[in-house]
């Protein structure tokens, strides 16, 4: 959406007394208006107002030259107002406004924060953020309900999505990738909430995962050999836990020769290679109608000649359609899922299997899950908020009607100090059955990398 566009959209919002926002004019709520203490915000108000009332008639024009209107218009409404300001309260207010005007409003801040990994509106009471994986409450700045709304309208209406009292949740992304969920009244009995999952514009690298601790020098050979020989990989994890960015990072080692096809609700991967083609599911209508499924887009993506598929998370009825491909020689798969443990995973998606409505006998689930899936990486957030890598799990097949599994790495604490946990990911001495596979691929790894550092010679 253009600047122009949003300074349109919020002179109407702000000037429309009817529940256009999405929420009836029952449900929206205000602050309690501002103490004498807090004439800041009465000032920015009353500038605001006339800043969009000025820059609303018109047509088009370039960014630069919006912000630049603005700039000029906010230093005529403050002399009018005869109010003295401080060098910082004055650059306070200017930011302030021109995030209402040309961004999204009171989180301007937060995105721009590269120490911030979430930001979390609760209504108009809360906000939250969370810095290395810890949560902090900030100063509330939203006035009202419907001023919430506003900035929800900006995020979603860019992206052909809507919010309202028919299609009270969404799902949606930012310009610069940021995963955005958002859920209003009747079903957020608080008000408006918005929770925002940002991501870095340069991922994290192989390196950097290794500096922070998430990987081993060892592991990273090890699933390097994996992902180029095309083995299937589920990442699982917790919520938070840093699925996607491992997902991320283990899609660097695709080699750049393939094609790669993407399947999301809110499109969040960040893959380099060259040849990517990135799929986004789509909600129904106003009318009820086009929807798109994840699963009906793994349907489609099987016609479009991929080498491989990633599902950014399974979590329905996809997961027969993503097992059903990687059965029938879509090697390379990769995909997240939400779970407590790698045994959890496999649980999991013997019940999104059981929701695509087949009647399916157990065994014949899981003989699919075993047949398709070699690997499970699960990766947890610590008490400390450091997510590490905990478990390596290798899918070794059926024996009778259990999935035979085997941990081929396990992280081993050592101490916790301070709220600090250390320890290590470590070998588990077994040889994965599958190193057939990476051999067959023409990758020869070195039998120390599956042995205890303690136990080498």
């Amino acid at each position: 959406m253009s600047i122009r566009a949003r300074i349109e959209r919020t002179a109407q919002q702000q000037t429309d007394e009817s529940p256009s926002d999405g929420l009836g004019k029952e449900t929206i709520r205000s602050r309690p208006a501002p103490a004498a203490s807090d004439a800041l915000a009465l000032l920015r108000a009353r500038i605001l107002k006339k800043i969009i009332a000025e820059l609303t008639p018109g047509t088009d024009e370039d960014p630069a030259e919006i912000e630049a209107n603005v700039d000029e218009l906010f230093d005529r409404f403050l002399a009018e107002e005869e109010t003295v300001l401080g060098r910082a309260d004055r650059q306070r207010l200017h930011d302030q406004i021109m995030a209402e005007i040309t961004g999204f409003g009171p989180l301007e801040p937060y995105l721009r924060d590269r120490t911030v990994d979430e930001i979390m509106v609760n209504g108009t009471e809360t906000f939250y953020i969370e810095r290395r994986g810890k949560l902090e409450e900030v100063p509330v700045q939203f006035e009202s309900d419907a001023h919430i709304m506003r900035i929800i309208s900006r995020i979603v209406s860019p992206i052909g999505r809507r919010v309202d009292e028919a299609q009270p949740y969404v799902d949606a992304r930012l310009p610069d990738g940021s995963r955005v969920n958002v859920i209003i009244p009747p079903l957020a009995l608080n008000g408006p909430v918005i929770t925002i999952r940002k991501f870095a514009k340069n991922p994290f690298t192989i390196e950097d995962l290794i500096r922070f601790g998430t990987f081993t020098p060892e592991f990273v050979e090890f699933v390097k050999a994996c992902v180029v020989a095309k083995l299937n990989i589920v990442v699982s994890g917790g919520s938070g836990a840093g699925k996607t960015t491992l997902l991320n990072a283990l899609s660097a080692f695709i080699p750049n020769t393939e094609r790669i096809i993407t399947i999301e609700d809110a499109a969040e991967l960040q893959l380099r290679q060259r040849h990517v083609i990135s799929l986004e599911s789509r909600t129904k209508n106003i009318e009820g109608q086009g929807e798109v499924t994840r699963g009906d887009l793994v349907v489609n993506a099987l016609r479009m000649r991929p080498d491989r598929i990633i599902i950014g998370e399974c979590r329905s009825a996809e997961a027969l359609d993503m097992l059903q491909a990687m059965n029938t020689g879509h090697e390379g798969s990769m995909t997240t899922v939400h779970a407590n443990s790698p045994r959890d995973a496999l649980h999991r998606i013997e019940t999104m299997v059981l929701m695509a409505g087949y009647d399916l006998p157990l065994r014949a689930i899981r003989e699919q899950i075993s047949s398709a899936l070699d690997l499970v990486i699960h990766i947890e957030r610590g008490r400390d908020g450091v997510r590490r890598i905990v478990t390596v799990m290798e899918i070794q097949g059926m024996e009778g009607d259990i999935i035979v599994t085997q941990d081929i790495f396990r992280y081993e604490r050592a101490s916790t100090k301070d709220g600090q946990i250390t320890g290590h990911l470590k070998p588990t001495g077994i040889r994965p059955k599958f190193m057939d596979k990476i051999e067959a691929a023409g990758i020869f790894l070195m039998p120390s990398i599956f042995q205890d550092s303690t136990h080498r010679k």
